[in-house]
């Protein structure tokens, strides 16, 4: 009896449980769902988490401070900058001509000494050479004799002005006295004119009088500007200012400024203007000149105009009558962000750089923009600021791909 009222029990207790089944089965089966699909996803972030860990470290050159300094591995942050479009052409360097002076001898005469040798830097001003000349000490001779009659005639005239004044002397007296004077300024004047034109200075003339007698045939040769004495054309004793003898002494050059003669074929002459600066080959990109004159005849044989441009010379790299490159700037072009082009590297597709960061280098994909020969403009995947290594960057590519060989072993 008991056997039956337990079996019953246990068929009761089925059929509720299969009603409970059937009415929950839905939400049931949602809630076991959604704990699945949680576990799954979750394991899902943070095997991506762990493969970005992973391919961030393969993008890595780990590299100590001195380690960089070592590899010379020269970095420059990144910074705006100006896109330039350059025009190369061959040059030859010539003394600039209105900085180059010619000492002439302007008189007849022996050269009784020099002062300065070939080569030597000279002031404007210094003696540079001595003349022993018969012309020189005649005129001086004659200047002289001129201003000692000149302050006679002076002091005869003051004198008889005073007598005419209180009417003791005749006006004929007088007017014959004026007139001897007036002679004597005039002679004097025209001896001064002489040793002028015979290129002696004023100082020189003055000082005549306190001269010794002996060295009036003697002449100071001077340098007209400061410069270096490229050449020199006469010797000791050597005379000079006759016919058939020599007529200048030295040439001097001040080549702190020089010219550069430029070939520039013809179908690029419409892109050159006066005033565009230039750099050399000693200079590289820094210009250090300009464009002083664009000849508008060409030259027959080659087909291309004589283009003139003047550099700073003062530290003397430019030596005239040597051949160069020079490179004109035609126009710039500013930019949010440039870098120099050996910073960038081509890894397969893509154009990356290296940026330093505290544990080394870290490889980073850019989109470049416009370029020249040196720059190229960086569009996206660099901030500025950001460090970015500029030479020595192929040992860093290969660094990184020998780095990702071994990964993947």
């Amino acid at each position: 009896m008991k056997r039956g009222y337990l079996t019953a029990a246990a068929l009761l207790l089925g059929i509720v449980f299969g009603i409970f089944l059937a009415t929950y089965d839905g939400p049931i089966r949602s809630i076991l769902s959604l704990v699945t699909s949680s576990r799954t996803d979750a394991k899902a972030a943070d095997s991506r988490e762990q493969e970005g860990k992973k391919e961030g470290k393969e993008g890595l050159i780990p590299m100590a401070e001195a380690q960089i300094a070592s590899g010379n591995f020269s970095v420059i942050p990144v910074g705006p900058g100006a896109l330039s479009q350059r025009l190369s052409a061959p040059a030859v360097t010539t003394p600039d001509p209105d900085r180059i002076a010619r000492v002439a001898a302007k008189v007849i005469g022996t050269v009784s000494e020099i002062r300065k040798r070939l080569g030597e830097e000279v002031r404007q001003g210094d003696v540079i050479a001595m003349i022993d000349s018969r012309e020189v000490a005649e005129a001086k001779s004659a200047f002289l004799a001129a201003s000692v009659n000149f302050r006679l005639q002076a002091d005869l005239f003051q004198r008889e002005k005073k007598l005419f004044e209180q009417k003791i002397n005749a006006e004929q007296q007088f007017l014959r006295v004026r007139a001897t004077y007036t002679e004597a300024k005039l002679q004097l004047d025209l001896a001064r004119q002489k040793l002028a034109a015979l290129d002696l200075s004023e100082a020189e003339v003055n000082n005549l009088e306190n001269q010794d007698i002996g060295r009036l045939q003697r002449k100071e040769i001077r340098a007209p500007i400061s410069g270096r004495i490229i050449e020199r054309r006469v010797d000791l004793g050597a005379p000079v200012g006759g016919e058939g003898q020599e007529k200048e002494l030295f040439v001097i050059a001040d080549l702190r400024s020089v010219w550069a003669d430029l070939s520039v074929p013809l179908s690029e002459l419409d892109k050159i203007k006066e005033g565009l600066p230039v750099a050399s080959s000693q200079t590289l990109t820094k210009p250090d000149g300009a464009i002083v004159f664009v000849s508008p005849v060409l030259n027959q044989e080659t087909r291309s105009a004589r283009v003139i441009a003047a550099f700073d010379n003062a530290k003397g790299g430019l030596r005239p009558g040597t051949y160069m490159t020079a490179t004109i700037l035609l126009t710039t072009k500013p930019v949010a962000l440039l870098i120099p082009n050996t910073a960038l590297q081509s890894i397969s597709s893509e154009q990356v750089v290296f940026v330093k960061g505290p544990e080394g280098f870290a490889k980073r994909e850019v989109a470049i923009g416009e370029s020249d020969d040196e720059n190229t403009q960086i569009t996206f995947g660099l901030e500025p600021g950001e460090i970015v290594a500029t030479t020595n960057t192929f040992a860093l590519k290969a660094e990184l791909g020998k780095s990702e060989a071994e990964h993947a072993h």
